[in-house]
């Protein structure tokens, strides 16, 4: 298992094992999300969004369809007017 020490400014080296399996280059980006367990799970951003289809399904929990997404998201955004 790879592990890193943060620095004083909360700053992390990643593993270099880590970056070759997530092909991850000087300035490649990677999102940060918490599971529904609560565990940190590191997201590269250099990927096809096709290839994170179902990341963070949760067992049981129906897949949304696109227009039930665009529904609840006119939705929230009519609270804010």
């Amino acid at each position: 298992m790879a592990s890193a020490t943060i620095t004083t400014e909360g700053q992390v080296i990643i593993p270099k094992e880590i970056r070759d399996y997530l092909n991850l280059n000087t300035g490649s980006r990677v999102d940060f999300v918490i599971d529904e367990n609560g565990t940190v799970k590191l997201i590269p951003l250099n990927v096809p969004i096709q290839s994170l289809s179902g990341i963070l399904q949760r067992p049981g929990m129906k897949s949304a369809t696109l227009e039930e997404m665009e529904a609840a998201i006119q939705e929230g955004s009519s609270d804010w007017t």
